[in-house]
C-alpha cells in the first residue's frame, strides 16, 4: 500500500505575513495521518517555514537544488543547505525549470542523484506540451524523461524517488487531464519501473483542485497530488489533502 503524498508547489509567491497565516491554517487544522502533506515555499521562506512547521506533521520541501554540493554557483542551493533547514523534499524537473533555464533531462537526472545520495526525496517533475500530447507522443516524452533518471540513478537507488506526471498544457491553465488521461500515462510510468523492479509513488499535477481531486486519486495509479496555486489557499489545499486519504 503507498502512502498517498500532497505537495504544495508555491512557486515564486508567498510573503512572510502571508506565509504566517497560510502555515498556521494548515497546521492547526491537518489531521489526516494516513497521507503525507509537504509545501515546497521559495528558498528565502524556507526558514520561517521551517520554524512554523516544527512538530507538526507537514512536512517541508524545496522547490530546487543543485547538483553540485559547493562552489562558484551563483544563485544555487545545495542539497547540504537544504538539508539545515529540515527539508524532506526537493523539486526537480519542473517544466517551469526545464523550460526557462534550459535543464536538460541529463540535469534533472544529476540532480536526482543528488538528492537521493543525501538521504532527502527527489520529486521529478515529467510533462508533455500539448503538441506533443496532440501528435500522440504523449507517451514516449514521459518515458524518455523517466529513463533518463532510471540511467543515471540505476534501480536500485530508486527507492523513495516521487515522480510527478504534470502536463505542461495543464500547469496554471485551468485545464486538466481528465482522471482517465491521467491514469494512461501513470499506468505506463508504474509499467516503466516495475519492468526494473522498482516501485514508487506517481503524482499528479496540473491544476489539480478541491474540486477534481476526489475522482483523480479515485485512479488506481495517481498516488496523491503536485498541487500549484490550490497550495497556496489553506481551504483549497487541506480539502486536497483530505481527498487523498478517501
Amino acid at each position: 500500500m503507498r502512502t498517498p503524498l500532497v505537495v504544495g508547489n508555491w512557486k515564486m509567491n508567498g510573503s512572510l505575513s502571508d506565509n504566517l497565516s497560510l502555515l498556521q491554517k494548515l497546521t492547526s487544522q491537518w489531521q489526516a495521518a494516513a497521507v503525507e502533506m509537504a509545501v515546497c515555499p521559495p528558498a528565502v521562506y524556507l526558514a520561517q517555514a521551517q520554524a512554523l512547521l516544527a512538530g507538526t506533521s507537514i512536512q517541508l520541501g524545496a522547490q530546487d537544488a543543485s547538483q553540485h554540493s559547493s562552489g562558484a554557483y551563483t544563485g544555487e542551493c545545495s542539497v547540504a543547505m537544504l538539508q539545515e533547514f529540515g527539508c524532506q523534499f526537493v523539486i526537480i524537473g519542473h517544466s517551469e525549470r526545464r523550460q526557462y533555464h534550459a535543464e536538460s533531462d541529463q540535469l534533472v537526472a544529476e540532480k536526482c542523484l543528488a538528492i537521493k545520495a543525501s538521504g532527502l526525496t527527489p520529486i521529478v517533475c515529467v510533462g508533455e506540451s500539448l503538441a506533443e500530447r496532440e501528435g500522440g507522443a504523449t507517451l514516449a516524452v514521459i518515458q524518455r524523461q523517466v529513463q533518463a533518471v532510471l540511467d543515471h540513478v540505476g534501480s536500485e537507488q530508486l527507492a523513495g524517488v516521487v515522480i510527478a506526471y504534470e502536463p505542461i498544457w495543464a500547469i496554471g491553465t485551468g485545464l486538466t487531464a481528465s482522471p482517465e488521461q491521467a491514469q494512461e500515462v501513470h499506468a505506463a510510468i508504474r509499467q516503466q519501473l516495475q519492468a526494473l523492479g522498482a516501485s514508487t509513488r506517481i503524482l499528479y499535477g496540473g491544476s489539480v483542485k478541491a474540486g477534481n481531486a476526489k475522482e483523480l486519486f479515485a485512479m488506481a495509479d495517481i498516488d496523491g497530488a503536485l498541487v500549484g496555486g490550490a497550495s497556496l489557499i489553506a481551504e483549497d489545499f487541506l480539502a486536497i489533502g483530505t481527498a487523498a486519504a478517501q
